[in-house]
């Protein structure tokens, strides 16, 4: 048994304060004769069971104290210490968990497309006032056509504003835009830009649901973020892309009588336009030739004073032929 070595005094200072229980009053350099050890050593020993109280001077040398009161009082001062690790163990590890995997409170990311949809169907269906989104559809090699979201429908016969920033990956897809016309057609604002990175929707100023695409088979996480300066940001994303995407129209949208109003597939050609599609996309969605397709943009461009395809796609909005 080490009794003194379990509290974390040196073998030394044990064997010394043993010694001197056994002994009266005895000198250090006695003590360090009948140890065996350097005087060193035992004057060092001797200081550590003074600084407990289990040792103290005598006109004779060194005498050993009672062990009870010096060992209570020592117990008492490391339970406290005890405590305050303790606490300090509590509020390192909610630091931590503000910093890492688990994330502050505010955030809360799942894991399971379960989860993923049911955090989008709760846009939906919570939202009471405004809905504005990014949309970039369904990503990765297994992702299903973009479809108009469950509970959308609904949400907007209900009243709520949709205004949403597609970008033109999901105008490329038939069954996406015809997605993106029945939701315009029921009062949604749509607007396209060509870079959109990511699918956001902000349920109100309450909450927002990101997801960021998913490459080959990689699982997408969705993110759900609570009102915080982060969810302030999020908005402020949602805010610069709705200024700088170009509205798509409702299918009976009335134009301006500025000048002589487009044909439909002059209204489709400067959608596609607006959504920086390709050339040959349109061409081959129009069921034209691509020279054909780059004869009626300049033709657009002269007939609204466009020296570039950019001031075109200005000019158009202007007009409200988009």
């Amino acid at each position: 048994m080490h009794p003194l070595r379990a509290i974390g005094l040196t073998a030394t200072a044990e064997d010394v304060y043993l010694a001197l229980v056994q002994r009266d009053p005895t000198t250090p350099a006695a003590l360090a004769g009948i140890l065996r050890v350097p005087l060193d050593a035992v004057v060092e020993a001797a200081r550590e069971l003074t600084e407990l109280g289990l040792v103290e001077p005598d006109d004779e040398g060194l005498v050993a104290c009672p062990p009870r009161t010096a060992l209570d009082a020592l117990a008492e001062i490391r339970a406290k210490e005890l405590g305050a690790l303790r606490d300090s163990a509590d509020e390192l590890a909610r630091f931590w968990r503000d910093h890492h995997a688990e994330g502050p409170g505010y955030i809360e990311i799942v894991r399971t497309d379960e989860a993923g949809e049911a955090l989008v169907r709760r846009v939906q269906d919570e939202a009471t006032h405004q809905v504005r989104a990014l949309s970039i559809g369904p990503s990765g090699r297994l992702a299903a056509p973009p479809t108009v979201a469950p509970g959308c429908l609904e949400a907007l016969a209900r009243g709520v504003a949709y205004s949403v920033v597609y970008g033109t990956q999901v105008l490329r897809d038939p069954i996406g835009r015809e997605a993106i016309q029945t939701c315009v057609n029921l009062g949604e604002r749509a607007r396209v830009f060509p870079d959109v990175a990511l699918n956001l929707k902000i349920c109100d100023d309450r909450f927002a649901v990101v997801a960021a695409p998913a490459r080959d088979h990689q699982r997408r996480h969705h993110i759900a973020v609570q009102r915080s300066a982060l969810l302030d940001g999020l908005i402020g994303v949602f805010e610069s892309y709705w200024q700088m995407a170009v509205p798509l129209p409702a299918g009976d949208e009335p134009m301006d009588d500025v000048g002589a109003a487009p044909t439909d597939d002059a209204r489709q050609l400067l959608t596609y336009l607006s959504g920086g599609l390709t050339d040959e996309f349109i061409a081959r969605e129009l069921g034209v030739s691509e020279r054909t397709v780059a004869r009626r943009i300049a033709r657009l461009q002269e007939v609204l004073g466009a020296q570039t395809r950019f001031q075109l796609g200005v000019q158009a909005s202007r007009r409200g032929w988009l």
